[in-house]
Parts: C-alpha cells; structure tokens; sequence
C-alpha cells in the first residue's frame, strides 16, 4: 500500500489542503481485483435500480452543490459562478443517466426465416478505467461514472493529483446513494505511476481518458497489447468565425466567455477568433477594453471573473506562449504577464494580426490567451479555422443563414455553435471532437452508451427444426 504522500495545493495562495497517498501499481492492483469481484454483482442488478442509484446521486450533488462549489474555488480555482456550473453538469448528467436505467435501448428487427426472432442488447463489458483532469473535477467524472455505472460497469477512478479532495468527496456522495461497496473505487497519485498501472492492467477492458493529445497517444499505446476499449477526449485549438455581419458586442460577449472563461482552461476555449477585415478594428479595440476591465482575484468572491490557473507550471508555459507569439511577430495588445503577488494568476492575453500558421495559432496553450487573425472572406475564415490538428469545438457569429449553415457543414469539428462561443455543451448531445482531438468516440448523449457495452445479438428459434440461416434452400422460379 502507499506510503509515500502528495499534496492538494490552493492555487490561489499555495496552502496546503490536504495529503493524500501517493498510489502505486499494487494499490492499482487491489482496487481493481476489489471493482472486479464487484462487478459479478453489480451487473445482475436491474438497470432501473441502478438508475435509481443515480437519480439520488443527483439529489445529494445538489444538497451538497454550495459546500462543493466552495471547495472547487479552493482546490481548483474556478471563480464561484463557474464551479457552481461544474457542478450542475454532474447533476444533469446523473439525471439523464438515471432515466438510461429505463432504457438503454436495444433494437429488434424481424428474421428471414420463420418462427425466430432476433434482437440486439446492450451488455456491461467489465472494470471501466477512468482518468480523470483537474479543470472540470466534478462534472468529468460524472460524464464517464454515470453511463459507466448504468451499463453495469464497476469503476477505478484515477483523477488528477491537483484536484483530489473534489474526487474523494465524488466517490463518497456515490457511496451515500447507495453505489454498492467495492463498485466505485479511487486511487489518487500520478500519471506515471498509478495512471500506467491502470491503463496497462490486464483485468481492466476499458480505459477513457481525458487529457493532452501526447498523454492520450501513450495511454493508446500502452493500451494496445490488451485490445482495451479506449475511449480519448483530447485537446483543442478551437476558433470563433466573426463575420462583417456579426453583432459585434453579443461577439464579444462570447469571446470573452470562451476565450477567459476557467482562466482559458477549457479544452473548447476559444483560443482562437478569426474575424473578416471589415470588422477587424472595431472588434479588436471593444475586445482588448473588455479583457482589461475584467476583476482577477480570489475565486471565492462573488464579483471575481478570472482566478488562478492551476500551478506554477501552468503559469510558465503559459508565459512561454506569449514569448513565443511576440517572437513571430504577433502583435501584444494586453495582457502577457502574470500578476504579482500570490498564487498563480495570469492576466487576459489578446494578440493581433496573428497568422493561421505561427504556432500561438496552432498549439494548445491552456490559459487565457486568444489570437486575432484577420481574414477577407467567408471561405478564407472556414479555412483558418480548420487549419489545426484539432477538431472539438468551432462557432460563427453572422446574421446571414446562409453563411450559418454552411458553416455548421464545413466547419471540421465536433461541436459547431451559431452566435455563441465555443463552451456551453449539454449532457443530452454528443460530445467530443474529430481529427486530433480523439479517437472517435463520444460522451454524453445516447452516445456515451457505446464507449460502456459492447453489443450482443441474441437469435431465438422456436420453429423446433433446424433452420438455416442464408443456405438457400428455398425452390425459386426459373427465369422466363
């Protein structure tokens, strides 16, 4: 077992929240024989039961949601508005999760053959692995514990070692509504250590994963000598379209929230903003009058807009970025500097006349930092925005329907928005990217259903012979 230990930091101050142990493969290895020897169980409990189970889940996250919302802004550093918004997803996606347990569709579809009939189920596969990030602690985990516990699934959680306190108190609210002993399990600690022990383990079919591209590339590969299901919610380089059209202020309003929102912590941040010439100037000057009136303080306080990111690393990489931006020769409008004091705070970033291709265009940058590129037309715009590795999350702002739709078509990501910014998903869609961004797979939505079973198709014959499928044994016509 663990002895060694890590510590839950304030980003905001750098205090100390909490230890927690520092898992290892052995850890790894008693959680997963505990959640396998579960799973004999679990996966015989009616489906409405265990959706029952969720419905309460649902009931305590919003008993709990004030004390939850105070922790995040904590251990996280979400400004209080926001983590109350983390939280309510947990809760959405536990309700619609619950309802699954009434449904979890199958199909039926009639024979060729007489006197049988087929029909296709949904089928628990086993212990689900779940790796989760620091920047949504509640809400992710539930995206991938609710359906994962629905299908009949039993669960080792592995999340970030940033946000472990948010986690544990995850797991134990599972517990109160009645998720049985043994179903549900967490180890805390790395990526190297207890994250490979997991993905790697063989009583373990399923791994999903939210993360970086680099990391979610390993987790494939270590995955791949086991056939696991691995399920991959990777970065994003998303972009806002702003065409001559455009209401510009409701565009800020939706830059300003993509673009800073969580400190530009969000994999759909738009850390992008692609904007025809003809509204270029005035765009560019309302956005930098916005960014620089915006409150940086405690997240605790009702009136902060931007918090900390998550720790010194962030911080550097970050900065890293607007070196890297001036460097070629982007234009530094505000912002491009962390803010003296304690904790980990870094001031709005917006740069201009940035070029598709330079690199503040085309890598994640995770903090909160957006790039203006000017454009001449629609076309030129579709094509800037699909110029990166990723494909998660787009959006258009224009008044013109038929520039709208044609977006919502050509635009190369998962998620397209009209009028408004690249964040802002519900648990009843998909969600998830193309390219780069994954491996094809969803959450959310009907579509979280598939990464958690596998199919089965089932054949009953009750004609009490023989038959045949596709021999053809049946006297045909001659041809006239």
């Amino acid at each position: 077992m663990a002895t060694a230990t890590f510590d839950s930091l304030n980003p905001s101050t750098g205090e100390l929240i909490e230890s927690f142990p520092r898992s290892t493969a052995d850890d790894v290895d008693g959680a997963v024989a505990t959640a396998r020897a579960a799973w004999e169980d679990w996966r015989l409990v009616p489906a409405p039961e265990r959706g029952n189970m969720l419905f309460r889940f649902a009931q305590l996250l919003e008993r709990e949601k004030p004390a939850l919302a105070d922790l995040m802004t904590r251990e996280m550093g979400k400004v209080k508005a926001e983590a109350g918004g983390d939280i309510q997803e947990a809760i959405d996606m536990s309700y619609y999760m619950g309802g699954e347990g009434r449904r979890l569709f199958g199909h039926t579809t009639p024979s060729e053959l007489r006197d049988k009939f087929m029909m296709s189920v949904r089928m628990p596969v086993g212990v689900v692995g779940a790796i989760t990030p620091w920047n949504f602690p509640i809400a992710i985990p539930a995206w991938k514990l609710c359906p994962a516990l629905v299908c009949g699934n039993t669960v080792v959680l592995k999340p970030a070692e940033d946000t472990p306190l948010l986690a544990q108190r995850f797991v134990d609210l599972l517990a109160e509504a009645g998720v049985p002993e043994g179903v549900v399990n967490v180890v805390h600690g790395f990526g190297e250590e207890a994250g490979d022990a997991l993905v790697r383990h063989p009583d373990v079919p399923i791994i999903t994963f939210t993360g970086s591209r680099e990391t979610g590339v390993l987790v494939t590969k270590a995955a791949a000598d086991g056939l696991k299901h691995v399920h991959l919610e990777l970065g994003g380089k998303n972009a806002i379209i702003v065409m001559d059209d455009a209401d510009l202020d409701l565009a800020v309003d939706g830059i300003v929230w993509s673009a800073f929102g969580t400190a530009g912590q969000r994999c759909t941040a738009a850390s992008r903003v692609v904007v025809h010439e003809a509204a270029y100037g005035e765009l560019q000057s309302k956005l930098v009058a916005r960014a620089e009136r915006m409150r940086i303080g405690s997240p605790w306080e009702d009136d902060t807009e931007i918090g900390p990111v998550i720790n010194e690393a962030a911080v550097e990489k970050i900065h890293s970025y607007t070196e890297i931006g001036r460097d070629e020769g982007a234009k530094l409008l505000t912002g491009g500097e962390r803010v003296d004091g304690q904790g980990f705070y870094y001031r709005p970033t917006v740069f201009a006349d940035v070029e598709p291709g330079m690199r503040i265009a085309q890598e994640e940058i995770f903090g909160p930092t957006t790039s203006l590129i000017p454009v001449r037309s629609f076309e030129e715009a579709v094509r800037a925005a699909n110029s990166v590795r990723y494909g998660l999350s787009s959006s258009i702002f224009t008044r013109d329907v038929n520039k709208a739709f044609k977006a919502m078509r050509d635009l190369q990501t998962g998620i397209t928005y009209v009028n408004a910014g690249t964040t802002g998903a519900e648990v009843h869609l998909p969600f998830g990217g193309t390219k780069e961004t994954g491996n094809g797979h969803r959450e959310a939505g009907q579509a979280a259903l598939d990464v958690f079973t596998e199919w089965k198709s089932i054949y009953v014959d009750y004609s009490g012979k023989l038959q045949r499928a596709q021999i053809d044994n049946v006297a045909h016509p001659a041809p006239q």
